[in-house]
């Protein structure tokens, strides 16, 4: 029998040679194997997108997306690009949740930040350069730091179901629904201290009322947590903006707080009196301005107040004479409005309490109407002309938001009256002192200002509801403690600050 090399077999030998050349093969073909790789991806496919190729990101937690997003959080990156996901109580909110990646739906990629929008029209909706510095995001090689469950691209096929995750919105926040707490932490700003920007003749520390069990209440939502109000998270989410509000003396109620609550009660000398910028300066002869502006060099934010407690533009019908009545124009936002509009980034609206015929008559106020008296005998009606108003400057306004894509615009429901046995001139009072003797909880669903409720419905003007928390509070009025009390006279419609109308803006700072 003959033998081959080193004692073999021939036939051994063969077989030998033949399983070096298919190993050598094996390896040369390794990388360009699909079906090999398909078992072991190489780093480089992991985020390997298409311009035109549709895809879903799966994210796990905001630490991923602070990733992708070069170091920035959720919440910052929403103000860079002003991405807004909008549940049905106008919050913008992300959560992440498991689920299939086959299942993410066209809503779901329209829900997603942005910056991880990959379609024809990412370039109109962000601009050139903020499409390609999001493409260089997406499309550079992934760190070694990020994990497969962080971030893949998914063309075709399922992901393993330990890795499923997909964005959603949150739904059915209501800020209106919940109930009054006690929280040791509260008030957010001292009554003593916070002179710079509250009037005397609210701030109850400055009377002889001595129970402020009031100030130690916090409003809890039933269906989410509201984020807390900080004066830095304030003045970031602001940075650049202007908030504006434009109504009555509650509404100037809610514009002191807010400046209380963004400077922590606290005296300062760097906050700028920009009143001048909007026409809000003392007239002669007058005892106040028609408004405040004040703006916060840190971080380029403006706070402003101006008074229109019927929302009405008020045109006097004779200039030379100083006895004149007014036109009252009921269809016609005030001129304040249309001027500056554009510079405002949120708008929150009020009106209620001065629609009566004594404060009308008072102020020598004439309705009109397409600009001649009015005619219309419904409209005439204190509260036909009411409804007619709000409806009015609401459907203004929601006009005008296409135009400035930026601005936020909110009618704040009507602040209640708590004058028990009697009105503000015939004895009625508002003593009870003992916080929420008459209920600490709202869970209705319907609005407790219906009229305001149906003015903002069908429209991008937001509702800020405040009225059936509020009527929980009869004891958080002024009441018989004003600085110059006149015997027999309560205050039982404007708040004692700190307050309720700190609720009010936490609320509005949480919509915002």
């Amino acid at each position: 029998m003959k033998r081959g090399i080193y004692g073999l077999k021939v036939q051994q030998v063969s077989f030998i040679i033949l399983g070096l050349v298919c190993a050598t093969m094996l390896a040369l073909t390794w990388k360009k194997t699909t079906f090999l790789t398909s078992f072991v991806p190489t780093q480089s496919r992991v985020l390997e997108l298409n311009r035109d190729d549709e895809f879903h990101l799966i994210v796990t937690d905001e630490a991923d997306v602070m990733e992708i997003l070069g170091g920035k959080n959720i919440s910052e990156q929403n103000e860079g690009s002003k991405y807004e996901s909008v549940g049905s109580s106008g919050t913008k909110e992300m959560t992440v949740e498991r689920g299939n990646s086959e299942n993410t739906t066209s809503a779901d990629k329209e829900n997603l930040p942005r910056a991880f929008q990959r379609n024809g029209a990412e370039g109109q909706s962000v601009g050139k350069n903020k499409s390609k510095e999001r493409e260089r995001h997406l499309s550079a090689p992934v760190n070694s730091a990020i994990e497969e469950p962080f971030v893949k691209s998914v063309q075709t096929g399922n992901l393993p179901a330990a890795t499923d995750k997909k964005v959603h919105t949150k739904k059915g926040c209501s800020y209106a629904k919940g109930k009054w707490i006690s929280d040791d932490s509260r008030p957010l700003y001292s009554g003593y201290d916070c002179h710079q920007w509250l009037s005397p003749m609210w701030s109850c520390r400055l009377t002889q009322r001595t129970d402020f069990d009031y100030e130690k209440l916090r409003w809890q939502p039933k269906d989410c947590d509201m984020v807390e109000f900080t004066a830095s998270k304030f003045l970031k989410r602001m940075q650049d903006k202007t908030l504006a509000f434009v109504g009555d003396s509650l509404g100037r109620q809610q514009f002191q707080s807010l400046m209380c609550m963004v400077t922590g009660g606290n005296e300062t000398s760097d906050v700028a009196d920009v009143g001048h910028e909007y026409g809000l300066v003392k007239p002669l002869g007058s005892a106040r301005p028609d408004g405040w502006a004040y703006r916060f060099p840190s971080t380029n934010t403006t706070i402003l107040y101006y008074w229109s407690s019927s929302l009405c533009d008020l045109e006097p019908i004779n200039i030379s004479n100083p006895t004149t009545d007014f036109a009252m124009h009921l269809d016609r936002p005030p001129a304040f409005l249309r001027q500056y509009l554009h510079r405002f980034d949120v708008l929150v609206l009020n009106t209620g309490h001065h629609w009566n015929r004594g404060k009308l008559k008072a102020n020598r106020w004439i309705m009109y109407v397409g600009g001649v008296p009015n005619t219309d005998r419904k409209i005439a009606n204190i509260m036909g002309a009411k409804n007619f108003t709000v409806h009015s400057i609401v459907k203004w306004v929601n006009t005008q938001l296409p135009k400035f894509p930026g601005l936020k615009a909110f009618f704040r429901s009507i602040s209640p009256r708590h004058f028990f046995n009697g009105e503000w001139n015939t004895g009625g009072t508002c003593d009870n002192t003992t916080p929420l003797s008459s209920g600490k909880e709202v869970l209705q669903d319907e609005s407790g200002d219906p009229l305001s409720a149906g003015a903002v419905n069908g429209t991008s003007v937001k509702l800020l509801d405040i009225t059936a928390l509020s009527q929980l509070r009869d004891e958080g009025h002024i009441s018989r403690y004003s600085i110059k009390a006149t015997p027999g006279v309560q205050d039982c419609l404007h708040w004692c600050l700190p307050g309720v109308p700190d609720t009010w803006n936490e609320i509005l700072f949480a919509q915002i």
